[in-house]
């Protein structure tokens, strides 16, 4: 009984420590790194024919200055096509008045940006373009990085996902400056680990830039409450892992609101969540059979829970395992999940300091821990009224600020 016991919380600290240390593995590659990245990147001019593809769902409040914001940054010859899909406000006049092709889609039984992507798609394939980059109608994007993923998808022939950063309201909550954070060591930290690793990512949504052959003959539509990770996850299967561009950026904001913004993040964890479970196996499975390392890499990295949820399961083990020692006098699992955890403390703080000193103060780390904590219910749902429809995250009422992007 002993040796059955002990098995079973030896297993427990290697279950929980696997994450944990692909999480530090990518962090601190991408702070070995860091002085790689470009603070000024080279412009980029190319002659490609790019279609900019941007999903609408009631977007009045958004669109025009979305639209303004990105037209400069286009050639003459270059698309905007947005389509308003089952609006019921005037996002489609409102595009139009701002010189972007509009097609409006009604389908109420096909809802979600899957299914208006591919509706997209398909009024462009009378005249395809070289590159079909996708932006959400709430982003923008800075000078010269639309034509930087549009070269490096074509040249590639691998989708390009643009390094995505969120900014917070103007007055943030503590809650607003920890979930930029753990956005930042997701999208920026973590992504960059992996892309100085020579491996492939996942889709985060929008600043995509798609070969049109790759996007045109992938299926796309789907209401799944994080398609496009799943979008990236189906394109690396089919051999067409995407790569990471860090010297792209496309920027959102947070919600302000709190019910919008406990809307937006219960449908990111929820549906993260259940495409690690339902998609590291195939991955793995996937990468075996086609004798492709970078789908188990890209599998170890979706094995990474969020941020809150890999250091709630971290300390839960850890309690747990003190418990175990103080029965049984082994204290070994619970010493090796201290380390980790002393570790896992020291790779927040470096990450912080080397990508994120600008942009999250120095106070937001102490609200790290009562953030986790606020958390917990929406991981409870996850268990007992999980999440599995899209919901548009309402912006209604947003005030957003739209300064110029340097």
């Amino acid at each position: 009984m002993e040796f059955f016991f002990n098995t079973v919380f030896y297993l427990l600290a290697i279950f929980i420590s696997i994450p944990v240390l692909i999480f530090m593995l990518e962090c601190w590659w991408a702070v070995i790194h860091k002085s790689a990245i470009s603070s000024n990147p080279a412009p980029v001019n190319t002659s490609l024919n790019i279609a900019l593809l941007i999903p609408a769902h009631n977007e009045s409040a958004e669109i025009r200055a979305t639209l303004d914001g990105l037209k400069p940054l286009l050639n003459p010859e270059d698309r905007i096509i947005v389509v308003a899909d089952n609006c019921s406000d005037d996002t489609a006049e409102l595009a139009r008045s701002c010189g972007a092709t509009v097609y409006e889609r009604h389908n109420s039984e096909q809802k979600g940006k899957g299914f208006a992507l591919d509706f997209g798609l398909e009024q462009l394939s009378d005249d395809p373009p070289d590159v079909v980059i996708v932006v959400d109608a709430d982003c923008r994007m800075r000078s010269g990085d639309i034509h930087r993923i549009a070269v490096l998808a074509h040249q590639q022939q691998v989708p390009i996902q643009s390094l995505y950063l969120m900014d917070t309201p103007s007055n943030p909550s503590p809650k607003d400056s920890v979930s930029a954070f753990a956005y930042l060591m997701r999208n920026l930290v973590r992504a960059y680990g992996l892309f100085k690793m020579g491996q492939p990512c996942l889709l985060t949504g929008t600043g995509m830039a798609f070969p049109w052959p790759i996007i045109r003959k992938a299926s796309i539509a789907s209401n799944n409450i994080v398609e496009d990770m799943q979008f990236g996850i189906d394109l690396a299967v089919a051999g067409h892992a995407p790569k990471f561009c860090v010297e792209s950026h496309v920027i959102g904001v947070f919600p302000s609101q709190l019910d919008a913004a406990k809307t937006q993040r219960t449908r990111w964890e929820h549906g993260h969540i259940q495409t690690l479970l339902t998609q590291v196996p195939r991955l793995l499975k996937a990468g075996f059979k086609q004798k492709r390392m970078e789908l188990a890499g890209l599998a170890l990295d979706l094995s990474v829970p969020p941020l809150s949820l890999l250091i709630l399961l971290l300390l839960a083990s850890w309690v747990v395992c003190v418990v175990f020692g103080l029965i049984s006098q082994n204290f070994l699992p619970a010493a090796v999940l201290t380390i980790e955890g002393i570790l896992m403390l020291f790779t927040l703080y470096l990450s912080w300091s080397s990508f994120c000193r600008e942009r999250i103060p120095k106070e937001t780390l102490w609200s790290i821990p009562s953030y986790f904590f606020w958390k917990l219910p929406v991981y409870a749902a996850f268990l007992f009224k999980r999440q599995k429809e899209w919901v548009r995250t309402d912006r209604d009422n947003e005030s957003k600020d739209r300064s110029e992007v340097n």
